[in-house]
């Protein structure tokens, strides 16, 4: 187990749990793998183990390659789709989860049904500052993996677990497996002990973790493979302090019919310079870049998300957006922009 868990946090989840009927489990914008993961895990586990009506409900659909972290027979609303279900859902639930983001906010168009719901709210999440004061229960801490990791700890301490992986659902513990597997980039950041030891008790468990492997990383569309390769290649710029970026305008993802998600993990890929120590990849939407930023141990990738794109996140890796005309004049002022921040950041 790890230390932020208390046996009174695990009794009175246990109580909840217990004694409620519908659950409505919530994460963030923009749904990855281990917003997707810890929501599924926990939706098998309420309905598999302890014979819950629990449904997961999210802002929006999730990214094609992410998509398959979903089990089959795993319930799923997305606000993007079914708007009037997702509201009567929440408003009819009477026990209420937040995984994988610190607050309600994060779940954009959700926040005020979420908010309003009468019901206990229980946060499970591993990043930076809670908003402790809106949930009745929280289990958060920043020394971990994932949400997933943390909702592995969390679902073992509970009695009817009792610490064996086990006597999880099957669906759980491979969502729990993927969910970690893809917040660490494979075992590449973030990783503790504890990851370990969640690893192998799944692996125990009976997880394939070859199939979700195969899952996460062998089943891309031949363009995405072919903008990696563009952007790696053509548009990847080093600044003499050692920031690596590349932007991914509107034109490259027209280009290579880029869907969303399409671009995950490229940001990882500059660290493997020597000379880099930190990266930053630029996605353009509508009025703004979406902001991934990865460091090597030393540098804050979070300062940086905090203090120039209005985010943050780990230490390591965190996320933020930079706007036009608020942050910039118009979206071919970006690298300018990144330079500026890689002589003040980096130097």
């Amino acid at each position: 187990m790890i230390a932020c868990l208390h046996t009174e946090d695990i009794q009175h989840l246990d109580a909840l749990v217990e004694g409620c009927r519908r659950v409505a489990i919530a994460a963030h914008t923009h749904p990855d793998g281990d917003a997707l993961g810890s929501a599924a895990a926990l939706v098998c586990y309420l309905r598999q183990s302890r014979g819950k009506d629990a449904v997961a409900i999210l802002p929006d659909s999730p990214a094609p390659s992410v998509r398959p972290i979903i089990p089959d027979g795993a319930p799923f609303l997305f606000l993007d789709r079914q708007p009037e279900e997702c509201r009567k859902r929440i408003a009819g639930s009477d026990l209420v989860f937040l995984l994988d983001c610190n607050g309600f906010s994060r779940t954009e168009g959700l926040q005020e049904c979420f908010e309003a719901s009468p019901a206990p709210k229980v946060l499970i999440d591993h990043h930076l500052n809670p908003e402790r004061e809106r949930f009745d229960l929280v289990f958060s801490t920043p020394e971990i993996s994932s949400a997933s990791e943390l909702l592995h700890w969390v679902l073992l301490s509970l009695p009817d677990i009792g610490g064996d992986a086990r006597k999880l659902p099957a669906d759980t513990a491979k969502a729990l497996l993927t969910g970690m597997t893809t917040d660490t980039n494979n075992f590449a950041n973030s990783v503790y002990p504890s990851t370990f030891r969640m690893a192998s008790d799944l692996l125990d468990a009976g997880v394939d973790r070859d199939g979700v492997l195969s899952t996460l990383y062998n089943q891309y569309r031949e363009n995405r493979v072919r903008a990696m390769g563009f952007l790696q290649y053509e548009d990847l710029r080093i600044t003499p302090e050692g920031l690596a970026y590349m932007i991914v305008t509107r034109d490259i993802r027209e280009r290579f019919d880029l869907e969303d998600g399409e671009t995950e993990g490229l940001v990882n890929v500059p660290l493997s310079i020597d000379r880099v120590k930190m990266s930053i990849l630029l996605k353009e939407e509508t009025d703004h870049f979406r902001v991934s930023i990865r460091s090597k141990k030393g540098w804050s990738a979070q300062q940086v998300a905090a203090t120039r794109f209005h985010g943050g996140g780990h230490e390591n890796a965190s996320g933020g957006k930079l706007y036009w005309p608020g942050d910039i004049p118009a979206p071919a002022n970006a690298a300018a922009f990144l330079e500026r921040v890689s002589h003040e950041c980096l130097s």
